[in-house]
């Protein structure tokens, strides 16, 4: 029988392409989500468990029946300016969440966790592109959160040998090219979704978050990595792990920054339409730019961000939200 995955969150848009990745590696991927922000619809490699990390007999249940040999965890909250209005709801859940699964993962025997984690675990970086060896002074509920369960997971594992993996990636888009799945979040607060939606006529005009900034058009830069090259990585750093491996922390992004500008013009390039913008002001604890040092995903893991160009991930999104999923 092919081993199992437990894929906490796996309705989501990252858990969900994570699915398909495991599957087409040929393990069975169980997706655990209480359906709160994820779609069953893309729950479509594996079987679904509707349950909530934050109740344990649901767990227990799930490990119980599927008895998965190792979990790859992406439920939590994952808004940070929702965060800053409802931090304990964040710690709640993000933190005592984590716990539950870590309860269960002793409980049921399975060995090894891949946990998502983020680049808001840095806050604002001094120095670019941000090295895994970078400060972690985050400065949201949400960074904060994530950076406890990274600290968690670290004790956890010195005190039983559980393997483990925190990987912080920037910032996810695209969609599946073959168009089995989609971005689909309520509210949406991703950047190149917004822009389609406003190109199409779906959505507001696009709010420029600050034109001043010390940039070379005046826009933020951040780093766009393709979501299959990500649920690629999460695999990757599964095999890596399970191959003897004992302790990952790695950061996924494409490596390169790219401007708020630069994605409007894409988006125009891609779609034939304008991007209707309106200029904004900043949000607070915005850096200019934040981008990703890949070397040591490179060297562990093997990563290659293959689909992280921005035509690609912007014509991905763009076919995927048009179409819808098939």
């Amino acid at each position: 029988m092919s081993e199992r995955v437990l894929v906490t969150g796996g309705a989501g848009f990252i858990g969900s392409h994570t699915c398909k990745a495991l599957a087409a590696e040929g393990l069975v991927p169980v997706a655990f989500d209480d359906l709160s922000r994820g779609h069953a619809e893309f729950v479509r490699w594996g079987p679904l468990v509707q349950g909530d990390i934050l109740d344990p007999a649901a767990l227990a249940a799930a490990f119980t029946r599927h008895r998965p040999a190792a979990v790859i965890h992406f439920a939590a909250l994952a808004y940070v300016g929702e965060s800053v209005e409802q931090p304990l709801a964040y710690y709640r859940i993000n933190i005592a969440g984590l716990i539950n699964v870590l309860d269960a993962i002793a409980r049921f025997g399975a060995r090894t966790i891949v946990f998502s984690s983020s680049c808001a675990t840095y806050g604002i970086p001094a120095t670019l592109p941000v090295t895994e060896s970078a400060p972690q002074n985050p400065i949201s509920p949400y960074g904060r959160s994530k950076l406890a369960c990274e600290q968690i997971l670290a004790d956890v594992a010195a005190a039983s040998g559980l393997s483990t993996a925190c990987l912080r990636y920037f910032n996810a888009a695209g969609a599946d090219p073959e168009g089995e799945l989609v971005e689909r979040h309520d509210p949406e607060t991703h950047l190149i979704p917004l822009a389609i939606d406003a190109a199409s006529g779906q959505g507001p005009a696009l709010p420029l978050l600050g034109t001043d900034y010390a940039t070379a058009d005046g826009t933020c830069e951040r780093d766009f990595i393709h979501v299959c090259d990500l649920a690629r990585a999460h695999v990757a750093a599964l095999r890596a792990l399970q191959a003897g491996q004992r302790s990952l922390t790695l950061n996924l992004g494409s490596g390169r920054a790219t401007s708020v500008r630069s994605v409007i013009a894409a988006v125009e390039r891609v779609t034939g339409r304008k991007v209707p913008t309106v200029v904004a002001a900043r949000r607070h604890g915005d850096p200019p730019v934040l981008v990703a040092a890949i070397s040591a995903a490179r060297r562990a893991i093997g990563f290659e961000p293959r689909l992280s160009d921005l035509a690609v991930i912007v014509e991905t999104a763009w076919r995927a939200r048009c179409q819808g999923v098939r």
